[in-house]
């Protein structure tokens, strides 16, 4: 299966438009074929460290091949699907970089990609430049099995571009090219709304609101799937230097979290969205939590997940690997996550379940940050489910 990446020097990138159609007609996805995500930046770590992970509850069937499609466990993801620039070496600046590998991107569309490859059903909405790589990302979620019939091309705009700084821990900074790009320009009236209505979760990010019209297409989505009776799901994804200000991504971000049923955060956006409390204290954490919440999850990279409803909450540990990227590691997370919420809700009300469906979510990400890239580097189900099987003690 073809992931689009290669190795390239950044005074080599072309971004020549097709001169195909306006709108390219996308035949209809194909059934995902098996991926193995090779895992050799594992460390070893002591099996006395790693949680015990038990497979129960159709989530987490342990036939040996993929479950069936079921699409009445559709997640609709709406947002931003870009390219990222990744380095080839850590540890250096943009301008002292080589070369870099371009790898699709952008947080919900690297959610419908992590769904499909773990053997849930999956869509993306969203709008891409009428250009190469525009069409590129669209043929990236066909592969993928992902439903793409909700994109739309814009011939007037290019596709978003990121460059990514990796430190030599592989956290990232970022640096964007959208003036504007194609995702900002998404209208309401180009949503596909029997696509949104059919979704059994409906997951999106606040990118999409920071300018309009997209910020009008996301909330009309969103209203849309919730009338639907489709579990709302957030994850901030907090990008400061894309916002006007610190005030404005704070007000932003908190416009809608009261209609989210579910919300990932991590925690410097708890802190960020807290003015400065301690991410660590639960009476902070529980400011966020609204009355109508089901799920509130922290994320803390390699030491796991928090999570918090309003009968319980607790903390599942990680795996521990060495990490090459941290890019998608989140969102894998998310995708592990919703794949198996949106094949049983009521993962929400059993702590003991709920807790091996984020011991799931959090291998995910384990294997993401072993990588470079996001959607390249989103593991399959059959490998989340040989690294956890190796964990149980």
């Amino acid at each position: 299966m073809a992931l689009h990446s290669a190795a390239l020097c950044f005074n080599n990138i072309s971004c020549n438009p097709q001169t195909s159609g306006a709108f390219r007609q996308l035949s209809a996805p194909s059934f995902f074929r098996p991926f193995t995500v090779k895992a050799s930046g594992f460390s070893s770590p002591s099996p006395v460290a790693l949680p015990r992970f038990k497979l129960q509850g159709k989530a987490l069937p342990i036939d040996n091949g993929a479950p069936e499609k079921d699409e009445s466990s559709l997640v609709v993801c709406f947002g931003e699907l870009l390219i990222d620039f990744v380095p080839t070496a850590s540890g250096l600046s943009l301008a002292e970089a080589p070369a870099f590998k371009k790898a699709p991107g952008g947080a919900p569309a690297n959610v419908a990609v992590g769904i499909a490859r773990l053997g849930g059903s999956s869509a993306f909405i969203g709008k891409v430049g009428e250009d190469e790589f525009g069409y590129m990302l669209a043929d990236i979620l066909k592969e993928n099995n992902v439903n793409n019939e909700g994109m739309r091309f814009d011939p007037g705009a290019r596709t978003a571009l990121a460059f990514v700084t990796l430190r030599k821990d592989g956290e990232r900074e970022f640096m964007f090219y959208r003036n504007p790009s194609a995702d900002m320009l998404l209208q309401e009236t180009e949503l596909d709304l029997d696509l949104i209505r059919k979704a059994k979760i409906f997951h999106y990010g606040s990118i999409s609101l920071i300018t309009e019209p997209c910020k009008s297409a996301h909330l009309a989505a969103a209203k849309a799937a919730k009338d639907a009776g489709a579990i709302l799901s957030y994850d901030p994804n907090l990008r400061l230097p894309l916002w006007p200000s610190a005030e404005s991504a704070r007000e932003g971000i908190l416009s809608i979290w009261e209609t989210a049923d579910v919300i990932k955060i991590n925690e410097n956006e708890i802190s960020f969205l807290t003015q400065g409390e301690d991410p660590y204290d639960d009476s902070v954490v529980r400011k966020l939590y609204h009355p109508d919440l089901k799920l509130l999850l922290v994320t803390e990279g390699s030491e796991g997940c928090r999570y918090y409803t309003k009968e319980f909450n607790g903390r599942v540990k990680g795996l521990k690997v060495e990490a090459v990227d941290t890019t998608g590691a989140g969102d894998a997370f998310v995708a592990g996550t919703l794949s198996q919420l949106a094949t049983d809700i009521s993962l929400l009300e059993d702590e003991a379940r709920l807790r091996d469906a984020l011991r799931f979510a959090n291998a995910c990400g384990a294997l993401t940050v072993t990588e470079r890239g996001a959607i390249p580097a989103l593991p399959s189900r059959e490998a989340v489910l040989d690294v956890l099987l190796k964990a149980v003690v």
